[in-house]
C-alpha cells in the first residue's frame, strides 16, 4: 500500500458513510468516474474488494472495515497533531531540550522547578555533562541551549547572563589556615590541591588565579571529574580546592566546609545561557530562556555566604 494516498482514503470513508458512488462524488466535488477510478486502483493495490453491492447501497466489506478503521487512526494523529501545534504557538507546551555543565546541576532543578510551575505543559529535558560535552551538544544541535560559566568562542554563538558564579577557596574547619585573614596566593604553595579536570571552568579560572605561583598536587588521585568526591576529601582534611560557591553551599552553611580568606578572592564569574547564533528557539525554549533571564538568579545558592564568611573572617 506504498502509493495510498488522503485522497483515496477520504473516497473510501465518504462511499462507506452515504452509500453510492453517485452522492460520495457529489459531497467530494468530483465525477462519479474519477471516484470510482481511486477506489478501484485501491482495490486493486490491496488485492480485495472494498465494498459489497446491497439493495440498501454499498457496504463495506472486512477489507473496507480495516480501512475505515485507518482512516480513523490517520485522523486522530492529524487531530492530536494539530493540538500541539496550537500549543506550541501558545508557548504552554512543547519540549525544550536543556545542557548544563556539571556545576550548574546545584541550581539547574530549582530553576526548572520555578518554570514548571507557570508552565506546568512544557517538558524539559535536562543533561548534565563536563564542559566540553556541553559544547559538543550545543555546537551538534542536540540541545536548545546550556548553562554554562564559559561561553565557547570557536563557533558564533549568543549569549546572555542571568546570574553571579563565584569561585572560592574551601578547606576543612580544622585546616591550619582556615580563620587566617588577608592571607596571599604565595601562603598557599604548600597546600595540597585538588583540581577540576582539564578543560573544565572552574580549572580554567584555578589556572589564571594561580599563574606563576607552584602548586603542590593532592597525594591523592581521584576522580578530579566529580564536584562531590573533591568536596568530601577536602571534607576529610587531605587537602583544599578551588570550586564554585554553588557546589559547596550546603557544606559551608552546616560548617562542614570553610572559606578561606585569600586576596582576590571570591573570583566573580557569571552564568551564561548560551545557544547557536543560528538556532531559532521555539516558544517554548523562548519561555525557559526569559524565565532565567528575569528570575534565574534568585535560584542560585550560596552566592551571599561567599561574601558574608569572607567579611565575618575580615572582622
Amino acid at each position: 500500500m506504498r502509493n495510498l494516498s488522503l485522497k483515496q482514503l477520504q473516497a473510501v470513508a465518504a462511499v462507506a458513510r452515504l452509500g453510492t458512488m453517485t452522492r460520495a462524488a457529489q459531497e467530494l466535488n468530483v465525477t462519479s468516474a474519477a471516484l470510482y477510478a481511486r477506489i478501484r486502483q485501491l482495490e486493486e493495490e490491496a488485492g480485495l474488494l472494498l465494498f459489497d453491492r446491497t439493495p440498501g447501497g454499498l457496504k463495506p466489506t472486512d477489507a473496507g472495515r480495516e480501512m475505515l478503521w485507518a482512516i480513523d487512526s490517520i485522523n486522530t494523529v492529524l487531530e492530536t497533531c494539530t493540538d500541539r501545534l496550537r500549543t506550541l504557538r501558545g508557548a504552554e507546551g512543547g519540549r525544550v531540550a536543556l545542557g548544563v555543565v556539571s556545576t550548574a546541576k546545584y541550581f539547574a532543578p530549582q530553576v526548572i522547578a520555578g518554570f514548571v510551575k507557570k508552565h506546568p505543559g512544557v517538558e524539559i529535558s535536562l543533561s548534565v555533562r563536563n564542559r566540553g560535552q556541553t559544547v559538543e551538544a550545543l555546537r551538534g544541535y542536540e540541545i536548545d541551549f546550556a548553562l554554562m560559566g564559559r561561553p565557547p568562542r570557536d563557533f558564533p554563538i549568543e549569549a546572555a547572563t542571568f546570574g553571579p558564579h563565584p569561585i572560592v577557596l574551601i578547606a576543612a574547619p580544622d585546616h591550619p589556615l582556615a580563620g587566617r585573614p588577608g592571607l596571599a596566593r604565595e601562603d598557599l604553595t604548600d597546600q595540597p590541591f585538588f583540581l577540576r579536570e582539564e578543560g573544565s571552568g572552574t580549572r580554567m579560572v584555578f589556572e589564571e588565579f594561580m599563574a606563576g605561583v607552584l602548586v603542590k598536587r593532592a597525594p591523592l588521585e581521584i576522580d578530579t571529574g566529580s564536584n562531590e568526591t573533591i568536596k568530601q576529601a577536602v571534607m576529610a582534611g587531605l587537602g583544599i580546592a578551588l570550586l564554585s560557591v554553588h557546589s559547596v553551599a550546603a557544606e559551608l552553611e552546616s560548617g562542614r566546609l570553610v572559606l578561606l580568606d585569600v586576596k582576590g578572592l571570591p573570583i566573580r564569574r557569571d552564568w551564561y545561557a548560551v545557544r547557536r547564533a543560528d538556532k531559532v528557539l521555539g516558544p517554548a525554549a523562548s519561555a525557559v530562556w526569559s524565565y532565567l533571564m528575569s528570575e534565574g538568579a534568585n535560584s542560585l545558592p550560596g552566592v551571599a555566604q561567599s561574601g558574608l564568611v569572607l567579611a565575618g573572617a575580615r572582622a
